[in-house]
């Protein structure tokens, strides 16, 4: 519930964001959508055409969050390797998992191209930023010429995931943590 003078539509989106981490789309009902939002019956409807609109909010919402602290730690200080190890190592609620892979496993958001655009989109992204950040360290001499920037990308985003999956599963983020570090030791500059 919240008490600050945020707009019925903000609190029903910040309720939906909040509620599909925790339960993801079929567990989120209309009912518990205004009871989180403290909200009146009509309120989703109102500002919204019903749950599948209001949760497209509310994930493209999460997906631009999770852009831009990405894009804050990738695009800061460094050389190309501490900036992935900067967003390797950032603060995450570890044991609660990450929004949007969260959502890469729910059926109906998958099923939905809708839905699913901003998730796609978001994952694309960061894949291909890292990309960039390897192919840029390859030009500096920092990372060996033959990695391939595209599946670095995609092992970064893989450790990231799995460690979030392995981490709630033994219910301890050192798991997220080994696999990080373990990706990052494979990574390191090799010092002549």
């Amino acid at each position: 519930m919240y008490s600050d003078p945020m707009s019925t539509s903000e609190r029903l989106i910040e309720s939906t964001r909040e509620l599909l981490w925790e339960r993801g789309y079929v567990g989120t009902s209309p009912k518990a959508i205004l009871e989180r939002a403290g909200a009146g019956q009509g309120s989703m409807y109102h500002h919204f055409k019903g749950k599948p609109d209001l949760a497209l909010a509310a994930i493209r919402r999460t997906a631009e969050e999770l852009r831009a602290t990405a894009e804050g730690v990738l695009d800061g200080p460094g050389t190309p390797y501490e900036r992935i190890e900067a967003y390797l190592l950032r603060e995450r609620d570890v044991l609660r998992g990450c929004p949007i892979g969260r959502l890469t496993m729910d059926p109906d958001v998958i099923a939905s191209d809708e839905l699913r655009a901003p998730v796609d989109e978001t994952i694309a992204w960061i894949r291909a930023r890292i990309a960039g950040i390897v192919e840029e360290g390859k030009r500096q001499g920092q990372f060996a010429p033959g990695l391939d920037g595209e599946e670095i990308g995609a092992a970064v985003l893989a450790t990231v995931q799995g460690g979030y999956v392995l981490a709630r599963a033994s219910g301890s983020p050192a798991a997220f943590d080994a696999g990080v570090r373990g990706l990052l030791s494979l990574l390191a500059p090799r010092t002549p």
